[in-house]
């Protein structure tokens, strides 16, 4: 054997010898009991110590997975990883535990629980900063989360989440209309004025009698107009009267200092304050 592979043979040998010096790691939960596991997991998800909080509701669930303890371990295990952004271990305890426990008396916190996960999640920490509008993002987490809240009225109308959930469905289903006038807005600035009229629409039939409908129905004035379709558009217009007959867009009022082309050469459609802002706590409410 040449020298250098005595040296390499050496070498590794004493590596291995060396890890037998290294302390040992010992896991100071192991003696614990559920009931001690869970209290401990308990009062760290209590003081703010979320991180610490899923590592023990995880250890819990994994030596005693039967039990109370560990039902309640998956919710506060769920809440615990939603107050650390962890949407998608969230979202997962939270059908977990829908799926294993249908009648607990806790499921309908579960779902509560799943609908407030996705409620603003994709905001980040610069959404909450600017008080980002809901109308304006992906619109695919809000329906998840409308649909939660769906669920959870139905099925418990009693709950005491019930009323809660009932004011985001509404706040949610005024977003969701005003995203589609915000898309069909989108398409009109481009000149794609079929799209226009066709998400206007939209807005219209699926999400009927919210603040959205009447900028949907200005939009579909000017996209008829812009088509040469004057039934229509004496149509939309009519329906936009006698449906918004002290609308913004029939009250006159000075046009902006800026503003020194004609009303009728733009159409200004978004406001900010179309969709209402929620007063509801985002923080959202700890497990029962």
């Amino acid at each position: 054997m040449s020298k250098i592979g005595c040296l390499c043979a050496l070498v590794i040998a004493t590596l291995i010898a060396g890890c037998g010096w290294l302390p040992e790691v010992k896991d100071e939960t192991a003696s614990w009991t559920a009931e001690k596991l869970y209290d401990e997991a308990h009062t760290m998800m209590v003081t703010g110590n979320y991180s610490r909080a899923v590592k023990l509701f995880d250890t819990l669930e994994g030596r005693f997975p039967y039990g109370r303890h560990a039902q309640q371990a998956i919710l506060e295990g769920a809440y615990s990883n939603y107050r650390l952004n962890e949407t998608a271990s969230a979202v997962a305890a939270c059908d977990r535990f829908i799926r294993t426990y249908p009648n607990h008396p806790s499921v309908d916190y579960a779902y509560y629980l799943k609908g407030l996960v996705n409620f603003r999640e994709d905001q980040g920490i610069f959404g909450y900063v600017v008080e980002q509008d809901l109308s304006e993002r992906d619109p695919k987490l809000s329906r998840e989360s409308y649909n939660a809240f769906k669920d959870l009225v139905a099925r418990f109308p009693e709950s005491r989440y019930a009323a809660d959930s009932i004011e985001r469905m509404r706040y949610l289903t005024n977003a969701l209309a005003m995203y589609e006038v915000h898309v069909s807005q989108y398409y009109y600035n481009r000149g794609a004025y079929l799209a226009a009229a066709n998400r206007a629409q939209a807005a219209l039939v699926n999400f009927p009698q919210t603040p959205a409908n009447e900028d949907a129905l200005v939009l579909l004035v000017y996209s008829y107009d812009k088509l040469d379709m004057p039934l229509l558009r004496d149509d939309a217009r009519r329906v936009l009267q006698s449906t918004f007959p002290n609308g913004k867009y029939f009250v006159p009022g000075p046009k902006p200092w800026w503003q020194f082309w004609g009303r009728d050469e733009v159409v200004q459609i978004l406001k900010n304050d179309t969709v209402p802002k929620s007063k509801a706590d985002y923080g959202g409410i700890p497990p029962p």
